[in-house]
């Protein structure tokens, strides 16, 4: 094996420092040469090694009475009954996103379904995570479009369909859009995989894809902050197959039906390196490879690039001896490659030969899991506490309150998404009860006669976190656990995607390590604890981070399908109330920033115990019969939550009154937490005002549904709207950004 003298500028060219460099040379006892720098470059970036989260991600809560799997696998596993078990993951593919659109997007829908049909679910459903600059602005419109339009091409070729999410726009983003991408699948409890490889002399079978080029240094581009050359990466962007993929799962769930596969793994970021190092180290063995069995499709292809690609559905088994001609013919009739392409070793080093050669022999557990883990200064900003201050006294109040409605349900981040969701098939399978639009989308399980169901739904506000992480990412949680409530599924558990900007920067840090927190108290208050997620950093461009983003990916079950509830009003007659209580908070909100463009003030108060009280009166109102409809009041506050309500699938009017005396846009446009409109027969109101005191929640009688105006009015304000007015700024808000 050929050990070469390494240069500071190669080192830095791989993303790692001199000290980390010294730190290998000190485990392999010498200089690594390229090859093994390479694979080291990759297996410590950010992307892979989490060196400068996982000391804060392990305060988080992982354990629970349905948690299978927790951190730690390609995904988490929770046990939902009936010898079923929820295979879910959430995950970032913002860097390649914003150099390559299309196939940044694309590749990530591709990964995280992997990563969940590795686990031997069947993908059933994705949700997104969206956020961009504003579209007002060519590039963000091209950004826009060409990354839903790869969500839509992947997922709905592969077959999973793309059932809701939420997509946001603010100027932070302008330079670093993320795409984040949730993943749900369902397996059989007894027939789960994981991806420790075992069984000493065993065969390890690659299968899948060919190898190509595209991908290179992937994890490494992701790992760093970009600069006004970043579209000069694009080679760093893997090219996806939807159609190879579906082929795939096919081959895999077929193989999972019998005994021959002891461990499965994707090759994801990092590629072949990632996932014979992961292995080994998970299964406490080695393996030994020989690179000359690699299926490719590019000839001349050196040890480095083979190493290195993160050329897409490809996956690593290892398989009991014996087996080897029936998993290839088993993929052979799916058209795949499969070729035994090393071993299961005793002594935990990952061995690279190629054509018998040795290129690279390191420790598994020195790539996979000893990468430095870095407490990184951290510090409060100065300017956070201006940033935290609104003097309401210099807010004017508004001239025109309908007129502020319009405007706020026309607003890019309020308005109907349906120019998105169009593009995905979300109807796939039909199995989805509950789709996109309202506050959790609601999907009908398999077996048990079809009446169980699973909620899910994805949250985050860049808005709150930039003023306040800590009490921001509280509210995610509290939100997509209030969503998932909205929709009548009992909140289980969640997991992640953490965005935010250089972790080097203390205040970008001190960011970060707030809003674990808040997501850690949250989680432990709402009983959901965290099987896992991503972390995304360095999203920054020329010194510029975007919003702090904590998305919150929420599941949820529903052990009667008959209890699925969506947002929308439904019978004339209806009375409306209000579960929770108003305060005066204006601060951080979507009022402040469309008619201000003020992102200013604390974000709303979050009593957690409140939180959870609210959530179980609406549930277990919902499970009574009684509620016809549940919606989560959030962003635009009690008025926008009132509107969307009348926006269903037969839009209707709602006749409201309100008695507070609060400052009038805080009434109407202020996101005090907590709270949640419900409708339901008048003859049930007595019903859940005793639920509500049961459990010591406010709930007010706000007015009736029915007709085809929008009338809302308070003491020192009002809002006079035919529904048609309504629905027409709601459903154009899109529209002129796309140039429709």
């Amino acid at each position: 094996m050929t050990v070469s003298v390494v240069s500071p500028d190669l080192i830095a060219s791989h993303g790692l420092t001199t000290d980390e460099y010294d730190r290998i040379v000190a485990i392999i006892g010498r200089e690594p040469n390229l090859v093994e720098l390479g694979m080291f470059g990759a297996m410590w970036s950010e992307h892979c090694s989490y060196k400068s989260s996982r000391v804060h991600l392990a305060t988080l809560p992982t354990e629970g009475p349905r948690i299978l799997q927790g951190p730690g696998e390609n995904a988490g596993v929770l046990d939902i009954g009936d010898g079923l078990a929820l295979v879910f993951k959430m995950e970032s593919h913002n860097h390649p996103s914003f150099i390559e659109p299309y196939q940044g997007a694309a590749t990530g829908v591709g990964g995280i379904i992997r990563d969940i049909f590795t686990m031997g679910a069947r993908p059933i459903a994705l949700c997104d995570s969206l956020r961009f600059g504003p579209l007002t602005d060519p590039k963000n419109r091209y950004l826009f479009g060409r990354v839903v339009a790869g969500i839509a091409g992947y997922g709905n070729a592969v077959g999973v369909p793309t059932v809701g999410g939420e997509a946001g726009f603010a100027e932070p983003y302008s330079g670093n859009p993320l795409v984040n991408v949730l993943c749900v699948g369902i397996a059989r409890k007894d027939r789960l995989f994981f991806s420790g490889a075992g069984g000493i002399g065993n065969p390890v079978i690659y299968v899948g894809a060919k190898t190509g080029r595209d991908g290179i240094h992937g994890a490494t581009m992701a790992s760093g902050v970009f600069d006004e050359g970043a579209e000069a990466r694009r080679p760093t962007v893997q090219v996806g197959d939807p159609f190879r993929e579906k082929l795939l799962i096919e081959a895999c769930l077929e193989l999972m039906q019998g005994n021959d596969l002891v461990a499965v793994q994707d090759m994801g970021a990092a590629g072949l390196t990632c996932a014979t190092a992961e292995m080994a180290s998970r299964g406490g063995t080695g393996i030994e490879i020989d690179l000359a069995q690699v299926p490719r499709r590019e000839p001349g292809m050196t040890a480095y690039e083979l190493m290195l690609s993160e050329s897409q559905e490809r996956m690593l088994v290892v398989a009991k001896a014996g087996s080897e001609e029936r998993i290839r013919s088993a993929f052979e009739k799916w058209d795949l490659d499969a070729a035994v392409v090393g071993r299961v070793t005793e002594g935990g080093l990952l061995r690279v030969l190629d054509h018998g050669q040795p290129v690279a022999e390191i420790p598994a557990d020195a790539l996979a899991s000893e990468a430095p883990a870095y407490h990184r200064p951290s510090c409060r900003p100065a300017e956070a506490d201006a940033r935290q201050q609104l003097e309401l006294d210099r807010i004017p109040l508004p001239d025109d309150y309908a007129a502020v409605l319009l405007e706020l349900l026309q607003s890019p981040n309020l308005c109907c998404k349906e120019r998105i969701w169009e593009r995905y098939d979300h109807m796939l399978f039909l199995g989805t009860i509950v789709g996109p639009g309202s506050d959790a989308v609601v999907l009908r399980l398999p077996g048990a006669g079809g009446r169980r169901a699973i909620a899910l739904s994805v949250d985050g506000n860049g808005r709150y976190c930039t003023v306040d992480p800590y009490r921001g990412a509280m509210i995610a949680v509290a939100e997509a656990a209030r969503n998932v409530v909205c929709s009548g599924g009992e909140p289980l558990a969640i997991t992640n995607c953490l965005n935010f900007g250089n972790p080097e920067r203390p205040e970008i840090m001190w960011q970060f390590v707030e809003a674990v927190k808040g997501i850690g108290e949250a989680c432990r208050a709402l009983q959901t604890p965290v099987t896992g997620g991503n972390v995304s950093l360095y999203n920054e461009t020329s010194g510029n981070a975007i919003f702090p983003t904590p998305m919150i990916g929420m599941v949820g079950l529903l052990d009667d399908v008959s209890c699925a509830t969506g947002q929308w009003f439904k019978r004339e007659g209806d009375l409306v109330a209000l579960l929770g209580e108003t305060r005066e908070e204006l601060g951080a909100s979507e009022y402040l920033a469309v008619r201000f463009g003020l992102v200013q003030g604390e974000p709303p108060a979050l009593d957690l115990a409140r939180e959870r009280a609210v959530q179980r009166v609406c549930l277990e109102a919902i499970r009574a019969g009684i509620i016809s409809s549940a919606h989560d009041c959030s962003d635009g506050g009690l008025a926008v939550a009132l509107a969307e309500s009348c926006l269903g699938p037969t839009p209707i009017g709602v006749d409201v009154r309100l008695e507070d005396t609060i400052r009038p846009d805080a009434l109407l446009f202020g996101e005090s937490q907590s709270r949640i409109v419900v409708s339901l027969k008048a003859s049930d109101w007595s019903r859940l005002q005793m639920m509500a005191e049961a459990h010591q929640v406010p709930v007010t009688r706000l007015g009736t549904v029915g007709g085809t105006r929008f009338q809302l009015r308070a003491p020192a304000c009002g809002v006079e709207l035919s529904v048609a007015e309504i629905e027409t700024a709601w459903r154009s808000g899109l529209a002129p950004a796309l140039g429709a």
